[in-house]
């Protein structure tokens, strides 16, 4: 499944090489994804298949996995548990950090345990670094500033908000899937703003009558009644249960719900009597033929392949940090409803269903497959005709830290996240005994 926003489990993601046919070979790319969220892998993905059909040698590689000790794979399992156990006080985290122009103390630490190994991925033959994760844009962008790095370090921004995080002092060029987070990373002092567009996988299309009701069959799902695909990302996180039961009792759809890694999720929903509830699946393109909008809660990869697809998107119940601010940008540019009131649900979704808004999403979707130039372009100009080798001696030149360095960072940011869950959690539980930080103006669904 092609999910939006967190990790799925299992292990590490191995780095893979995508080889390039033979007889064509213009470089060597090297991208760095995380998965702390499918839509970066997702994003890596995407752009590897477009470079090796160029012709180009692409290595991927996993950002936790160049974090040492292991802290990335801890930072991740923090992260899914701050959202599920206290979402508000993620939201102020995320909204306390939003707009810092450098990251904190313990993140400084961290990104800089992780630049020996970095540069041990980047081969020497190497044109151009193209990161998808805000950590690894840290990282890239210390490396050139220093000059250790002498490629061009390129961002592909995945989400349609920029978090302060994903500009980095540094960075040759910033890739923006559309006008509104290119706008934002400018706003921002990113260099070299350019609008790519979205990378998706191809098997996302608009659905003609026949594939629609061939895929209706193939899932057991009903050959005439709208259909809302709800989704979650791999995690299954946020108010899940909430908003099925909500778009049901709507009578306006019927909702078909998919809870990635979660099955006891899937498995509570159809005791909940949502009898269309499933959990991982790898035919999102085949769901999202059969069914008629899209509902989602963080407004990330998932979207982008409903635009691709020609279904109509709305943000309901989202999840906190980027899924707030994602939901509001995709608003602002009329691709993606925010539903913040449940009130307003049955009538929104109908409006997208069979109304004016609807007609105009789907537009609004295709377009911006069909009019944007893509990333290639700006990645090609990067990297330019003949390749700007990293010198061996780069990768040694900083010596060798004492695994007792690493351990510091260990102690470091173990210590910060014990204190900072348990306050998020208290936050979360009595928020009235607590300074409200800065949320974002439009809120959330209740």
């Amino acid at each position: 499944m092609s999910t939006c926003d967190d990790p799925p489990e299992g292990p590490a993601v191995p780095p893979s090489v995508a080889t390039p046919p033979p007889g064509r070979g213009p470089g060597r790319v090297v991208i760095v994804s995380a998965s702390v969220g499918a839509g970066h892998d997702g994003a890596a993905v995407g752009l590897a298949g477009q470079l090796t059909a160029r012709g180009y040698l692409v290595d991927r590689h996993d950002f936790l996995d160049l974090v040492p000790a292991g802290l990335g794979r801890l930072l991740s399992g923090v992260y899914r548990r701050l959202l599920i156990w206290a979402p508000a006080g993620y939201q102020r985290l995320y909204a306390a950090t939003e707009h810092t122009r450098r990251p904190g103390a313990v993140w400084r630490v961290l990104f800089r345990a992780a630049e020996r190994r970095t540069l041990r991925a980047i081969p020497p033959d190497t044109h151009a670094v193209i990161s998808t994760y805000p950590g690894a844009c840290q990282v890239l962008g210390t490396l050139r500033r220093r000059g250790v790095l002498t490629v061009p370090a390129l961002t592909y921004l995945t989400d349609f908000s920029v978090h302060a995080m994903w500009v980095a002092p540094g960075i040759d060029a910033h890739l923006a899937v559309h006008a509104i987070p290119a706008a934002e990373a400018h706003a921002r002092g990113a260099a070299n703003v350019t609008v790519a567009g979205p990378v998706t996988d191809p098997r996302f299309t608009p659905a003609t009558a026949g594939r629609r009701r061939a895929a209706r069959a193939r899932f057991g799902l009903p050959g005439d009644a709208p259909l809302a695909l709800l989704v979650a990302g791999s995690w299954g996180v946020g108010p899940v249960r909430r908003a099925a039961t909500e778009i049901r009792d709507s009578g306006v759809a019927v909702p078909v719900v998919v809870c990635g890694r979660n099955q006891a999720l899937a498995d509570q929903l159809r005791r909940d009597g949502v009898e269309h509830a499933y959990g991982w699946t790898d035919d999102m393109p085949g769901l999202m033929r059969a069914c008629d909008v899209l509902v989602q809660n963080a407004g990330g990869l998932t979207s982008l392949e409903a635009f691709a697809a020609g279904l109509p998107v709305a943000s309901y119940r989202c999840i906190p940090g980027h899924g707030h601010t994602n939901a509001a940008a995709l608003d602002e540019a009329g691709l993606a409803a925010w539903i913040t009131a449940p009130d307003d649900l049955a009538r929104v979704l109908t409006d997208l269903l069979h109304g004016p808004r609807g007609r105009a999403q789907r537009a609004a979707g295709l377009a911006l497959h069909r009019t944007a130039t893509g990333p290639l372009p700006a990645i090609s100009a990067a990297t330019g005709d003949r390749p700007a080798p990293l010198p061996p001696a780069a990768v040694t030149r900083r010596p060798v830290r004492r695994r007792t360095g690493v351990m510091a960072v260990v102690a470091a940011v173990t210590v910060s996240l014990g204190i900072a869950a348990p306050l998020a959690y208290a936050y979360a539980e009595a928020p009235a005994h607590v300074p409200v930080a800065a949320r974002h103006q439009h809120g959330a669904a209740r």
